[in-house]
């Protein structure tokens, strides 16, 4: 591999990864966020795929997230689980950041189901609560449609007004609520990071309309619904933004309040995927 991502290296990436792992068909995408982890009952953990194995560029670590895709098999279908994400504000490009999701979407997966960690910046939503996001403010800087990508794999201006697909939301709502946790549905604000948000900052977020921060998620999101995938995002609250406590923020409380959640989130995906799959 050459070590620049390509459209076309992208397409070889896939053609390896399906001639090497031969994952059958590829029902869906599910993304873990910092802290998080995706198990899918009733599916077997066949294989768990160093990424530095598949993709043509240097990987970054990260505490919280694994550099690894899990093909959970059922018979000859199999689920992707992304067991941690990569971040613009790690050094990787907008393309090398959404790669998996051109992955799955080349391998035929038809929808993405992404979790993240958040801030809130709504006082009232206590740590360990669930957002389902039904829109995004994009306020990263840079978009991976752009250039030769926007050109490639999809239409180079595809509508956004519905990039989280109602129906998923409504499911995922009350399946939240079957698992025991407190659900809002509202707009992820997407910042570059790393450094966490000021107060000022938070103020103008929340004037913006945008009900948790996080610093992720908008990029695969934006190439997932470019390649016709249908998205669903849920948001772990795990911290309250900057100013909303008297008290500086770190990323292991992300981390420690994503355990707290783990067992919760893993029976609300299980459901998640009972009722779709």
């Amino acid at each position: 591999m050459s070590g620049v991502l390509t459209p076309d290296e992208m397409r070889r990436v896939a053609e390896n990864f399906c001639e090497q792992y031969q994952p059958g068909l590829v029902l869906a995408l599910l993304v873990a966020g910092s802290g998080l982890r995706l198990e899918v009952p009733g599916w077997d953990a066949a294989e768990e795929v160093d990424l530095q194995e598949v993709f043509p560029f240097p990987l970054h670590s990260l505490m919280g997230h694994r550099q690894t895709v899990t093909l959970w098999r059922r018979g000859g279908e199999t689920l992707m689980v992304l067991n941690g994400r990569f971040h613009l504000y790690q050094g990787y490009r907008p393309e090398e950041v959404v790669a998996p999701v051109r992955l799955a979407a080349l391998l035929g997966a038809e929808m993405m189901i992404a979790t993240n960690a958040t801030g809130a910046l709504d006082p009232e939503i206590g740590a360990g609560s669930l957002v389902v996001v039904n829109d995004h403010l994009n306020l990263l800087g840079v978009n991976p449609l752009t250039g030769e990508w926007g050109r490639e794999f999809g239409p180079q201006f595809p509508d956004m007004s519905e990039a989280y697909d109602p129906k998923l939301r409504e499911l995922a709502k009350s399946a939240a609520a079957e698992a025991g946790f407190v659900v809002r549905e509202g707009v992820y604000a997407a910042v570059q990071g790393p450094s966490f948000e000021t107060p000022a900052e938070v103020r103008m977020l929340r004037s913006m309309g945008g009900l948790v921060v996080g610093m992720s998620t908008v990029p695969e999101v934006l190439a997932a619904r470019h390649m016709g995938m249908k998205v669903l995002v849920l948001s772990l609250a795990a911290n309250p933004a900057a100013g909303l406590v008297d008290r500086p923020l770190t990323h292991t409380e992300v981390l420690e309040e994503g355990e707290k959640a783990a067992d919760k989130l893993a029976t609300l995906i299980g459901s998640l995927v009972g009722k779709l799959f």
